[in-house]
Formats: structure tokens, sequence, C-alpha cells
């Protein structure tokens, strides 16, 4: 793969051009096979067919007796094969005795005695008329399934019932489309983990909710790492073969091309290729999508938190839906609920309340400040020439609303 010069002047993307491009250069992730108990919530990647007949084994739906032929009968061995006349003790999902015709319930029959004051099984008094008829309180083998019968169709997204099916039809293990490694690289030298941060510092926005929000996209965090704002750290934590392999690693910060924004000079040491350099939209503009020399996806989230997030919505969501073999997520429209003023620039992603069916901008949506996205019902794209009220936006989910 070549490598972008990002030093030349690259004209930006626009967002509806950096979401589709998101989505055309990846490839959907090979099925492979996991565990019965790791496969709740995944999309199935082939059909689940029965291994053996389901039961395999005829067995009774009742406690009582199995037998054969017409009362009395003589009660025999359970382990042998039963003759017309006799009746052998059977507990409910026992299996049927060779020769048995039918399962007496246990409430149905009683013990006498016959002329010669040997021990028979009678009806009682509580029996039906005819009890029991042929092949009563037997459940056949195969009744629910015979072998190779279709028991989960591909594409379903499993959930327990399916797996404890296919553990009754032999399988310890389950095909599953593919789910997106994703490792996460935060920097930044003024971050502070917890706690209240000193004047210069800030607190750590992203360790809290990106690993969530990437779950909630179809991916799954397999490794968190925090590098310093040095070059050297970043090529170390790119190159680090110690955590587990990742399809795709996110980070934070260092997207700019100011002299202390090392990302882009990382990339390029790399030899990765530039699928998505810029995007013309405000926030999240520096926001970048590249591919390492080994197969791996590096998406570039800006450092600020509400920035990092529209990023993350716009690119990555489609990104880690084309690697799970997922449609790329969905647009919709809404009424704009308030004028928005026109902007000389690119294209604003606003967060929005709905207010009586109308979206209106929320506050608090500086590219720093989270309180407007954690209470928005989603976000709408304001062109440059901005809105009139009741003017039809498109708009995208929030994936936790």
């Amino acid at each position: 793969m070549g490598s972008a010069n990002t030093d030349s002047r690259v004209l930006s993307h626009t967002w509806e051009e950096a979401r589709a491009l998101a989505y055309e250069v990846a490839r959907p992730l090979p099925v492979h096979s996991v565990p019965l108990a790791q496969a709740r919530g995944r999309k199935l990647g082939a059909d689940v067919l029965a291994l053996h007949d389901m039961p395999h084994y005829a067995s009774s739906a009742m406690d009582g007796w199995a037998v054969a032929g017409s009362p009395p009968w003589i009660l025999a061995d359970p382990g042998r094969r039963l003759m017309p006349g006799q009746a052998a003790p059977i507990l409910t999902g026992g299996l049927i005795p060779a020769g048995a015709k039918a399962v007496l319930r246990s409430e149905s029959g009683e013990l006498a005695a016959d002329d010669d004051g040997l021990p028979v099984l009678v009806r009682s008094g509580a029996a039906r008329p005819g009890e029991p008829r042929n092949g009563q309180h037997i459940r056949p083998a195969s009744e629910e399934a015979a072998t190779a019968e279709l028991l989960i169709k591909a594409g379903v997204i499993l959930n327990p019932a399916h797996l404890a099916l296919a553990a009754l039809g032999g399988h310890d293990e389950l095909p599953v489309l593919g789910r997106p490694a994703v490792s996460l690289v935060l920097t930044g030298d003024e971050v502070v983990p917890s706690g209240i941060p000193s004047p210069g510092m800030v607190r750590d926005a992203f360790s809290p909710q990106l690993g969530g929000v990437v779950e909630m996209l179809g991916g799954a965090v397999v490794g968190l790492q925090r590098a310093p704002d040095k070059l050297a750290a970043m090529l170390a934590a790119l190159e680090d073969t110690d955590i587990e392999p990742a399809d795709v690693v996110i980070t934070t910060g260092a997207t700019g091309r100011s002299s202390a924004d090392f990302l882009r000079a990382a990339l390029n040491h790399m030899g990765a290729t530039f699928h998505i350099d810029s995007i013309a939209m405000r926030p999240g503009h520096p926001t970048l999508l590249a591919e390492l020399p080994d197969g791996r996806f590096l998406l570039g989230l800006p450092g600020n938190p509400l920035a990092a997030m529209i990023g993350l919505l716009s690119v990555g969501a489609p990104l880690l839906a084309k690697l799970g073999s997922l449609p790329a997520p969905g647009l919709f429209e809404v009424a704009c609920g308030s004028p928005i003023k026109e902007y000389q620039g690119p294209t604003r992603l606003m967060p929005y309340r709905l207010v009586y069916g109308l979206a209106s901008p929320s506050a608090y949506t500086d590219s720093a400040m989270l309180r407007g996205l954690a209470a928005a019902d989603g976000v709408m794209l304001v062109p440059p020439h901005g809105a009139k009220m009741g003017e039809t936006l498109t708009a995208m989910a929030l994936p936790w609303t």
C-alpha cells in the first residue's frame, strides 16, 4: 500500500462522501465459530442443522409404567424387552424399553395380586376408559427434529433460546459473523484519569464512554492504551504486538496539522494509506481514516470530546458496520424546530432535542462540551446556508437512544 503525503493540500471530503467511503473501503470479516456461551447477541453466519435426532431416543412423558399389551401386566425387569402383558416402572424422560407400546400414568395404575397371589399392575379407578392408548405418553425419537433438519436459519441474532436449541441439537460452537476487534489508544499529557483536574489539566472523558459506544456500534474492545504526546510513543502504541490483535485502532487527539500533532507523521512513517484525510464538517473536521500495511484500519478522532464523538458516529459507525456484515447505518429526517443562521463554512452537525416533535438545537455543544450531547435525541446536519423553522433536515441517531 502506498502512503499519502499529508503535508500537501488535500481537499476535505464532504460529510456524505466520508460516511459512504468509510463503508466502502472495508470488507466484511469472515465467519468464525465461537462457543455457545459467547454467541448470544451475535449474528448467525450459517444455517444450524440438527446433528442427531431430537430427541435421539423415545422417552416417557410421565412417571408411571411402560406397558406392552393389555392389563393385567406382570412386572418385568426395566432393562429387558417387554413382552405382551408386561410392564416396567419408568420416570419422566426415561428411556422407553424395547417392546413397550405406551406409558400408564402413575395415578392411573395400581399394584394388585392375581389369582395366584403374584403382584400385577392394573388400571386404577382414576384411569380413563381405554387408557393407555397405543403410543400414549411416549415422546418418540426425532419428534422435535430429525438428523440434518434445519434448526436455526442463518442471519438471525442469536438469543438464549437459540443457544439452548443448538445445544440440544448437538452443537458446542456456532458460526457467527465477524465482530470487529477494536483497540483504543488515548493521547494527551494533560489528561487526568480521576478526580478534579488542576488548571491546565483536563479530566479523561474518553475512557468512560468510548469503549461503550464502540460496543453499541458493533465493535468489541480488546485493548486500551495511553500514549504520551510524542511521535515515538504513538509509533510504539500502533506497533505493539503484545496486545490482542485488532481490526480497527481508534485514537483520540493529535489529528490536526500543528507542530504538536504527530498522528499523521506516525502513519506516514508506517506507510499507511489515507482513505479520509479530513472532513468538511464542524465539529470533528480533523477526523481521519487510514489503513495500515498489515490491514488494520486506524480511525483518528479529534481530542475534543464532542468532536471525537461526532467523528466516531460519522465514520466509525459505517466502518464497524461493514466489518461486521451489517447494513450501513441509516439516516432519517427531522423538522427543524428553530431558525438556524447561515454559517460560512462546512456542514454543521448539531445535537438536537425533540420539542413538540420538532428538532431544536441543543445548548452546550461546543466541540469541547458534552452536556448538550448527553441530553440530545439525535444529531442533525445543518447546511452552510442554515435552516428555516420547519425545514426538513437529515439526521442520524445516537446509538443509546
